[in-house]
């Protein structure tokens, strides 16, 4: 059951601690949420991508919230219009054979939404009626309706029958005698006509003994083990990558040249006047090469809010991205602020105009144009959004949290320091007017091998905003897996650069033997290849290698083992609460593992439920210099081919039961994870 209320002091320190706290949060509230989502929908990849996205949404959205409703009313709302989103995609929604259905839930997807939702939040959840109300956006009276003929289509489902046989000027008062908050005038004159009346006994006898089966029978409904581990890990994996992309930067070049008149002039007898229109009326160089090409559309979209204006200048889209250019200018203030996609960004309706099933592209930050070096209360930049999945439309964009550039926070190069940033809250809202522009894919018919690894290279697809080759490894062998990383991409003698964090797993109907992926390049836009060139950079690879190793809090650590040709220390094993477990090894050169694959076994052969884990290490490039991840003076995509070595594995164990310790039995390493450099180069041809 959700708390009915939360008191201010809890809702303040959300505000402060942020993402954690939200986590813990819904950690707390899990069974509850969990019940409720299962209602809508039927398989645990579903599930935990609801929980996924919806701490996210909670997350960007808080500093909208205005505390005029309970913080759990307010997270609910966000859950459930998550959960019709869901349950309305027809490729998300699951066959009514599957096998995970179980007889409540056939019965009560038999009701009306509507009926539904106010049985499972009121019965189920245990939500009052009136901020179920609130929830559904009808009246408390109008939920009293729902409830009573949502129980009348479940007893029919359930067993009971399909029909009330009492008397109909009584029915009204069932669900209030039921709720003890029945009127006492109105509560003895319908226990005196009960003691009086057979039909109306059973009635409301058949009536309270649904709502008792409905809260009984969801008992049985368990959270699995490791649900919101799962979810953890997928958080704290999008926070990984958040925080190194934040890192990355790219420098560009300005090049503005003078003779307007004579220009102008050219123009005019060439044909040439578009193309200079918008060299010299925008000054966004990557938005201007795309408006030359007629590949995008110029914006002027203004918001204002709190002295802070958000001004839209342009959007280009195509299959692989929607890049939205813009200005952020400080009326008040000498502040500069930046549009983070992942913090207090959200398109109203991405499940309507949007490929969901894309991955978000990210942008660097551009610290070093001309506009940016020099104003000290202007901001452009841009950020890129989900791919149309739609010709056109319009996208409902809101805007609800920026981040201050402090120059406190970078060194003399523009590389981030740390990650104390200050932010601005407001309300910025936009429909911005798009058009997917057409990519062309060319298919690919050409297989190699890696480290014995089968590697089939399927297509290649040419957009205006960059180019995406998608490639297929054949993973079939149990003791080594395999994830390439390339160097670049070359065509007509033209090369581009692969986005290093943006490779992602494709899930397709080909053979099952194979894995496909695609990774991004830097656009070709107008190139018509005869010849690809793919040039390899490294491979990661996934070694099983089991070892078993004996934990004993009794006995004196340190203490060592060998593996993988390296010697190991297990360095403490301190039972309590958290249990600690710390690994250990500093010597890295010529080591044949970055970091190992493991798990702690508990007692009675168990794994604990919550396994934190704190990892230190070192980053080393292809020449074996190393850098110092704590001082973090250095640009992580101006490394060369940079590997990241563990020397440090700090592990707490956690259990679910308040007040119990967990005692480590077993150190089980299933493997480990290791980088190869590459210098290969595969050609494919297209004539």
């Amino acid at each position: 059951m959700i708390p009915a209320k939360m008191d201010p002091v809890s809702i303040t320190a959300i505000r402060e601690k942020g993402a954690g706290s939200i986590l813990d949060w819904f950690e707390q509230h899990s069974q509850a949420f969990y019940t409720l989502g299962w209602t809508y929908l039927r398989t645990q990849q579903q599930m935990e991508e609801l929980f996924y996205l919806s701490i996210i949404k909670v997350q960007k959205e808080l500093p909208r919230f205005k505390n005029e409703t309970s913080f759990e009313t307010w997270v609910t709302s966000i859950f459930i219009h998550i959960c019709r989103e869901f349950s309305h995609d027809k490729n998300l929604q699951v066959s009514k054979e599957s096998e995970l259905r179980q007889d409540l839930f056939i019965a009560l997807d038999q009701l009306k939404e509507s009926e539904k939702e106010a049985v499972v939040l009121t019965y189920i959840n245990g939500i009052p009626m009136d901020q179920t109300a609130h929830l559904l956006q009808v009246s408390v009276q109008k939920v009293k309706e729902l409830l009573f003929s949502g129980i009348q289509s479940l007893r029919k489902e359930m067993g009971y029958g399909s029909a009330f046989y009492g008397c109909k000027e009584y029915h009204g008062d069932y669900i209030d005698y039921l709720e003890r908050t029945l009127e006492r005038s109105r509560k003895i004159d319908l226990e005196k006509h009960i003691y009086q009346c057979q039909n109306c006994q059973e009635d409301l006898a058949a009536f309270q003994d649904v709502m008792l089966e409905l809260t009984e029978r969801m008992e049985d409904l368990p959270m699995p083990s490791g649900f919101m581990e799962n979810v953890k890990n997928r958080l704290a994996e999008t926070d990984r990558r958040r925080k190194e992309k934040n890192q990355k930067r790219k420098r560009k070049a300005l090049v503005i040249a003078g003779m307007f008149a004579l220009l102008m002039g050219i123009g005019y007898f060439t044909g040439m006047f578009s193309s200079l229109y918008y060299t010299w009326t925008e000054e966004n160089l990557e938005l201007r090469a795309f408006l030359k090409q007629d590949l995008g559309e110029r914006l002027n979209l203004e918001a204002k809010s709190d002295g802070v204006k958000i001004k839209i200048k342009g959007v280009v889209a195509d299959e692989v991205q929607t890049l939205v250019f813009y200005e952020i200018e400080d009326t008040n203030k000498d502040n500069q602020y930046v549009i983070n996609y992942d913090d207090g960004v959200f398109v109203e309706n991405s499940y309507e105009i949007m490929n969901r099933s894309a991955n978000p592209r990210y942008n660097p930050l551009d610290l070093e144009s001309e506009v940016n070096k020099e104003a000290k209360n202007v901001y452009q930049g841009k950020i890129s959004l989900l791919p149309l999945s739609k010709d056109n439309g319009t996208i409902k964009l809101n805007i609800s949290r920026l981040m201050k550039l402090n120059p406190n926070s970078y060194d003399e190069n523009g590389f981030r320091m740390n990650d104390e940033m200050d932010y601005a809250t407001g309300d910025w809202n936009f429909e911005i007017p798009v058009t997917r522009q057409p990519s062309i894919e060319y298919a690919l018919n050409e297989e190699t091998e890696i480290e014995g690894i089968p590697v089939r290279f399927d297509k290649l697809t040419i957009a205006p905003t960059a180019a995406i080759l998608q490639y297929s490894i054949r993973n079939e062998q149990s003791k080594k897996q395999m994830f390439l990383n390339f160097d670049s991409l070359e065509v007509n003698d033209k090369k581009v650069k692969a986005d290093i964090y943006g490779s992602s797993f494709v899930e397709t109907n080909q053979d099952m033997d194979w894995s496909t992926f695609q990774t991004p390049f830097e656009a070709l836009a107008g190139e018509k290849p005869k010849e690809v060139k793919v040039h390899f950079g490294a491979i990661n690879l996934n070694i099983e290698d089991h070892k078993s190793i004996e934990l004993d809090a009794s006995r004196e650590y340190p203490q060592t083992f060998d593996y993988a040709g390296s010697t190991i220390t297990i360095e403490k094993v301190e039972v309590g609460q958290p249990t600690k477990v710390v690994l250990s090894n500093h010597d890295i050169k010529n080591r044949a593992y970055e970091s190992l694959q493991f798990n702690i076994i508990g007692e009675d052969e168990t794994v604990p439920t919550s396994m934190d884990m704190s990892p230190e290490g070192v980053l080393v490039d292809k020449n074996g210099k190393e850098y110092d991840l704590n001082r973090g003076n250095f640009a992580y995509e101006e490394i060369e081919q940079p590997r990241y070595f563990t020397t440090v594995d700090n592990i707490e164990l956690h259990s679910d039961n308040v007040g119990e310790e967990v005692n480590p039995k077993r150190l089980e390493i299933y493997g480990y994870n290791t980088t190869k450099y590459l210098a290969d180069v595969v050609k494919i041809s297209l004539e």
